[in-house]
Parts: structure tokens; C-alpha cells; sequence
């Protein structure tokens, strides 16, 4: 769970200097998916790829 924990902590990361760059919307949305799915994946116990 300690990969998973740090991918979640490098995409929370990218996610906040993406929105400080004010990248496009689809920029932000695309790593707030990948956000979403590191997150349901640690829900459901899966491990990470």
C-alpha cells in the first residue's frame, strides 16, 4: 500500500501545481481521474500498475 499511498501523494501534487499554472480544464480533469482511480483502487484494497 506504500506505492499506492505515494502515487495518490505525486498525483495530489501534480494536481495542485497544475491548477496553480492554471493548465486547461482537460489537463485538470485528466489527473483528477487518475486521482479518482489511484483512490477507489485504495478503497478496494487493489494494488497498483
Amino acid at each position: 500500500m506504500r506505492k499506492l499511498d505515494q502515487r495518490i501523494d505525486d498525483v495530489r501534487r501534480a494536481m495542485y501545481q497544475a491548477y496553480e499554472k492554471k493548465v486547461s480544464y482537460h489537463e485538470l480533469l485528466r489527473i483528477s481521474q487518475e486521482l479518482d482511480r489511484l483512490l477507489n483502487q485504495m478503497e478496494h484494497g487493489k494494488k497498483v500498475i
